[in-house]
């Protein structure tokens, strides 16, 4: 029965004093269906509450406009949902509720499930009269039929932990995932839902707020001066620093350095669950925790555990865990007391742990039975406990050492990969490799290069890694054990040696894959047509010239069968449709001049075909080999006539080496009907770049270049000195303008501090600039044909083009704030631009005046404690006491503070304080450019 009197007021005696919760959620194994799922909500309460998480008290919110009551049954009569104790689980102080229900979703979408309960338990330090605060937690659920059947993390820790004052405190929440998917885990602040619960009922949406005044267990206002103590986990303890609560994102792992104030905390955190897609990672659910820390002042010690270091198994693998622990002991604490171990796991069961000896000093022993189901990209996460058992009687709390073990299981790598030679004038390489043993994998992706690399896996590494020169040619079913490579049905090239690897790829969304397999390789008798040039030897707009050359095949066996002969293609650089431009039937005829080219714009690509005739099976067929397409050399300058240099940049994409030996660079001087080399630089696999700073190169006057590459194939004892130049181009070394150099206008801070008020509510500032033009760097033009002005938020940069002007002055008009910096460039009628003038930044006239005396008496006059300031406030935190240091207002909503002398924060409808004289305490941010903060301390008056 719903009290009148609204479910969540704290006057209502049928408290839960409930502690901590979750909801976690998986799709109906029985019906199969995707839109049903199954849900378990835990709850947490107090032992020796009145009245106990009642199903007359529970409420679902299903967030599809659905509603579950606790005693909700079906046609039949059957109950909707069920409660159960959890008797192992439950403490002398806390016992533990499941509450099973189920819900059949109208379709696919993302929905949040929620509960509020009645209250939470009394005297919680970090939230304002927490029983009479309701409890709020909730998942969101992604229904897809592109995800499949979905669990939520389930969490395998307790959610109610004991820590010590002045030790620094560790949880785990122990979150496994059935489905692989990714977990990533972040502290939140604990939430309440306020009003009738009848009313919210009725809207079929709860709107949850934080907990009123709720802070994090290691804010400062709750235990002033707290420090963190020594620590030499992660992240490790700094004494000198403020004491922090912090959650890693990928273990769960929460560390608390350190409780300075016994008493009972909560808090709460997201478990988020990705899930790997063929179309990239996506969010698909979140669990939210909310959970009870129990602080203790005591001289006892937490036990001290030892655990291996992470491991990394090949599927099929036992894996042996030995875990150790003792009680602390230090002068004047507790004697040791025995310890006992846990370990919390989503592989437990089929996994095992067994505490192998007891006492102060304890022993126990993790054993895992890998299977190929088990492979993963992520690794799964182990989290074992040492508790102490303190005597009876000792009123010391339990204490515990908490740490994480991540087991990662990859797949075994394909045996036996053999690869052999096959066919006529096509030739293909035909792979097999013995039966994979992990039929559950998706795919065995099959990679060859040219030449062997030689690469021996480390522990654990899967796949192959970049750079290994390895592309990926197939993939196919986990069942197959051959592969014939033709090469897309272009056939192998002769004269090569081609090596061949495997791995194994496991399904999403777990993912994973294997150790790759040994190296095999196979190698071609005979040589293939290879390009060797690409040499522009005219550079015009239409009657341009490039000299194409190519090296001439010979059989693996025998002859070539008639008709031969090449195809020569041609495509603009970046396009891959290529045009036939020539079709040559004799074998001994390797040059072709491509003609009426526009090599003054354009880079070409060049593809040869060598066709041949092969009747080995009876009829003539034709067979191809495609050479590696290779393009020309493309050269473009980069004149600086600031410094007086010209930097050269050549590019190209070709299949010989171009490193090996240096290039060459050629320039044209004005007046000179010839190039002249100026230098040499090494190209790389792409190409180069060639700084020409001659101190003959003078501003104002054209330069002409040109670069010739001299390449290389590798392996070959002949295809040496390949030789091809560029396009030739041109560029005017342009003067460049002198630097401006900037001033600003300052502020005159004490006129606005004299006014009678400040800011007003239409205040606008204004920013005045002025420069001259300097006579640096030396050479430079003093004319110029406008000024870019630049502007920037802070001193540390940022700068973004703000206007132009043909002036040396400008204003900056209208600005809510006047704290910004300047700079500003000279532009020449050419469009060169000067170096960036020196920052100029305008300060905020930081002051901050507070009255003394204010009248909150409802005339409009003086009606708010408020400051008198110039400068744009971000943030201000203000804190009122009263004479005898009670704090009686708190808030940091509003910058300019605007309090009207109530007692609930900027609420002017709460409780009033009486007149008289206040102190107060302001820490306040400026949006200046170094974001400057203050702290202001003072009195005040009320007169009412």
């Amino acid at each position: 029965m719903l009290s009148a009197l609204g479910w969540l007021s704290p006057q209502i005696a049928q408290a839960t004093h409930i502690r901590a919760g979750d909801i976690q959620s998986r799709v109906d194994s029985v019906s199969g269906d995707p839109n049903h799922l199954r849900f378990r909500m835990t709850i947490y309460r107090d032992k020796g509450s009145s009245v106990a998480q009642d199903l007359n008290d529970t409420y679902i919110f299903f967030g599809d406009n659905t509603v579950l009551h606790g005693t909700d049954t079906d046609a039949s009569g059957k109950p909707l949902m069920t409660r159960t104790v959890d008797a192992s689980r439950s403490t002398a102080e806390t016992e533990v509720l499941y509450f099973d229900f189920e819900h059949v979703y109208p379709g696919p979408n993302t929905y949040l499930v929620s509960f509020i309960g009645n209250n939470r338990n009394k005297d919680i330090l970090n939230m304002d009269n927490s029983v009479g605060t309701s409890f709020y937690i909730s998942s969101s659920v992604t229904i897809n039929p592109a995800y499949g059947r979905n669990h939520s993390p389930v969490l395998r820790a307790p959610a109610v932990d004991k820590a010590a004052v002045g030790q620094v405190f560790l949880h785990n929440p122990a979150a496994y995932d059935a489905d692989g998917d990714s977990l990533a885990f972040h502290l939140r602040t604990c939430q309440q839902v306020p009003g009738d619960i009848q009313a919210i009922v009725a809207s079929k949406k709860p709107n949850p707020v934080d907990c009123t005044r709720y802070v994090y267990p290691s804010d400062q206002s709750l235990a002033p001066g707290a420090k963190q103590v020594s620590y030499s986990g992660v992240p490790p303890g700094d004494p000198k620093s403020d004491a922090i609560i912090v959650m890693d994102v990928q273990t769960g792992q929460v560390t608390w350095n350190a409780p300075a104030r016994a008493g009972i905390y909560n808090i709460a955190f997201t478990v988020e669950e990705y899930r790997r897609t063929a179309n990239g990672i996506r969010r698909i659910g979140t669990v939210i925790r909310d959970m009870q820390i129990i602080v203790t002042a005591t001289n006892n010690l937490p036990p001290t555990l030892t655990v291996p270091p992470d491991v990394c198994v090949v599927a099929g693998t036992t894996v042996t865990l030995n875990v150790a622990a003792t009680d602390g002991v230090a002068a004047g604490a507790l004697a040791p007391s025995p310890v006992t171990l846990f370990a919390y796991s989503g592989i437990l069961p089929p996994a095992t742990f067994t505490q192998t000896a007891t006492g102060t000093t304890t022993t126990g022993t993790f054993r895992w039975a890998t299977e190929c189901s088990n492979v993963a990209s992520q690794p799964y996460l182990v989290v074992f406990k040492a508790q102490d058992n303190p005597p009876p009687g000792s009123n010391a709390p339990v204490l515990i050492d908490e740490k994480t073990v991540r087991i990662t299981v990859v797949g075994p790598p394909p045996q036996h990969v053999r690869a052999s030679p096959s066919g006529g004038n096509k030739l293909i390489s035909l792979l097999t490799w013995d039966r994979y043993t992990c039929q559950n994998a998706s795919q065995l992706l099959i990679f060859r290069k040219e030449g062997p690399y030689p690469f021996t896996p480390g522990p654990c590494q899967t796949g192959l890694p970049a750079g290994s020169g390895y592309v990926q040619i197939g993939a196919v079913a986990p069942g197959t054990t051959a592969f014939s490579d033709d090469n897309n049905g272009n056939g192998l090239a002769r004269g090569k040696t081609y090596c061949y690897r495997i791995y194994a790829v496991f399904p999403l969304p777990a993912g994973g894959a294997s150790i790759v397999s040994e190296e095999t390789c196979v190698t071609f008798s005979g040589r293939s047509a290879q390009l060797t040039n690409v040499d522009v030897t005219a550079t015009d707009a239409t009657l341009g010239e490039i000299l194409v050359k190519w090296t001439k095949p010979r059989p693996n066996t025998g002859t070539f069968g008639t008709p031969a002969g090449y195809r020569l293609g041609r495509a603009v650089a970046g396009s891959s449709a290529f045009t036939p431009i020539a079709t040559i039937t004799n074998l001994s005829d390797t040059t072709f001049v491509d003609q009426r080219l526009n090599t003054t714009a354009n880079q070409y690509t060049y593809q040869l075909t060598f066709f041949s005739t092969d009747a080995s099976s009876g009829a003539p067929v034709e067979t191809t080999e495609t050479a590696v397409p290779a393009t020309s050399v493309r050269t473009s300058l980069v004149p600086d006539g600031l410094s007086k240099r010209i930097t050269v940049n050549w590019a190209y994409n070709v299949p010989w080496d171009n490193s090996k030996q240096p290039t060459m660079i050629y320039r044209q001087d004005p007046g000179s009907s010839t190039f002249a080399q100026v230098g040499t630089a090494t190209s790389g696999a792409s190409g180069g770049t060639f700084v020409d700073a001659d101190p003959k190169l003078q501003p104002g006057q054209q330069y002409c270049y040109y670069v010739q590459t001299n390449g290389q194939y590798a392996g070959s004892s002949f295809l040496l000195n390949l030789l091809n130049k560029s396009q030739r181009t041109c560029t005017v070394l342009q003067a460049v303008p002198c630097t401006p150099v900037l001033s600003l206008y300052p502020t005159n801070c004490d006129s606005l501090a004299a006014l009678p008020s400040y800011p007003a509510p239409s205040q606008r500032y204004q920013n005045n600039l002025r420069w001259t033009v300097s006579s640096t760097p030396t050479g430079c033009s003093t004319a110029a044909a406008y000024y870019r002005i630049l502007r920037s938020s802070s001193q540390t940069g940022g700068y973004v083009v703000l206007d132009s002007t043909t002036r040396l002055d400008y204003a900056d008009r209208f600005l809510l704030k006047s704290a910004y910096c300047y700079q500003v460039q000279a532009v020449s009628a050419q469009g060169v631009r000067s170096a960036l003038s020196n920052s100029a930044c305008q300060d905020e006239c930081a002051f901050f005046l507070l009255p003394n005396i204010f009248t909150p008496n409802g005339d409009g006059k003086n009606d708010l404690f408020r400051p008198k300031t110039s400068s744009t406030v971000l943030h201000t935190r203000i804190q009122i006491f009263n004479r005898w240091g009670r704090k009686v207002y708190e808030g940091d909503k509003d910058p300019y503070i605007n309090w009207t002398g109530s007692t609930t924060g900027l609420d002017a409808t709460g409780g009033l304080v009486p007149g008289g004289i206040y102190y107060y305490l302001a820490e306040v941010q400026f949006a200046d450019a170094n974001s400057t903060r203050r702290t202001f301390k003072g009195w005040v008056e009320i007169i009412r």
